[in-house]
C-alpha cells in the first residue's frame, strides 16, 4: 500500500537543520573573533591593484518550479577569484571563475495527479560560472557585496520515479537552458591571515527551463542556491 504525504514536501529532521545552522553560526563567530588588525594584511596597499585567491566549499540548492520545496540538493563549488581596487579605502570588485553544482533532490512524496504520485526526483546541473561582485570592506577585512553571474551548463542528470509506475518521458526533449544569469548577495568574514569564510545567495534572473512534461512541475523553473565556502587570498 502506498502512503502519500498530504504536504508537497517533507522537511528534513529538525536536528539536522539545527546542526547546520549552529555550524554556520560557529564559523561566523570564529572568523569575527579571530580577525586581527587591518594593517596586518592590507589589501588596500597603494602599490597593489589586484589580489588573487582560491575558493572551495558547498552549494545547497533547489529548483523552484519542480513541486518540491527545500534546499536539499548538495554540490561542490570550486574555483579561483581576483579582487581589484575600485577606491583607496573600502571598495573592491571581484571576478571569479568557478565550477558549481546546482539542482534539486526530493525529500518527500508529491501528488502529481489523482492516483499518481512522484516518489523520487533528482536533477544535477554542472555549471562553469563567472560571478562579478562589488564589495565593501570594513577595517577588519570583513566584506559584503552584491553582483551578477553568468553560468554555462555543462552536463545534466535527471531522474524521476512515479507510483504507480508509468512510462517516463524522454527528459532530453525538455532541456535546461545552456545559460543561467543570476543575482548575487554575499558576505565574507576574515578569519585569520588570508583566510575568509564566505556565504552567498544567488537566484536565476530568467528561467532555466521553460517546458516540462505533464505532471513534472511548472513550465518555468529557476535555480535557487546558497553557497558556503572557505576562501584564501594570497598576500
Amino acid at each position: 500500500m502506498l502512503y502519500i504525504s498530504n504536504s508537497i514536501c517533507v522537511p528534513p529532521p529538525l536536528g539536522t537543520a539545527l546542526i547546520k545552522k549552529m555550524m554556520v553560526l560557529a564559523a561566523m563567530l570564529l572568523c569575527m573573533g579571530g580577525s586581527k588588525a587591518y594593517a596586518q594584511l592590507d589589501y588596500f596597499d597603494e602599490y597593489r591593484t589586484f589580489h588573487g585567491g582560491l575558493v572551495g566549499g558547498l552549494n545547497i540548492s533547489q529548483v523552484d518550479g519542480d513541486n518540491f520545496a527545500g534546499y536539499t540538493k548538495k554540490g561542490f563549488n570550486l574555483g579561483g577569484i581576483v579582487y581589484f581596487k575600485m577606491d583607496e579605502e573600502h571598495i573592491k570588485g571581484s571576478l571569479e571563475v568557478s565550477y558549481a553544482q546546482k539542482g534539486a533532490q526530493s525529500k518527500g512524496v508529491f501528488i502529481a495527479a489523482p492516483g499518481l504520485a512522484v516518489t523520487d526526483y533528482a536533477v544535477t546541473l554542472n555549471y562553469a560560472e563567472v560571478p562579478f561582485m562589488i564589495n565593501y570592506f570594513d577595517q577588519h577585512l570583513h566584506h559584503f557585496g552584491a553582483g551578477f553571474s553568468y553560468s554555462r551548463l555543462g552536463t545534466k542528470k535527471e531522474t524521476i520515479t512515479f507510483s504507480p509506475s508509468q512510462p517516463i518521458a524522454n527528459l532530453d526533449d525538455y532541456p535546461f537552458k545552456k545559460s543561467d544569469f543570476n543575482f548575487l548577495l554575499g558576505a565574507n568574514f576574515h578569519c585569520w591571515k588570508g583566510f575568509f569564510f564566505n556565504m552567498r545567495f544567488q537566484y536565476s534572473l530568467i528561467s532555466v527551463r521553460n517546458k516540462v512534461p505533464e505532471n513534472y512541475g511548472r513550465n518555468q523553473q529557476f535555480n535557487n542556491m546558497w553557497t558556503f565556502r572557505l576562501m584564501y587570498l594570497f598576500k
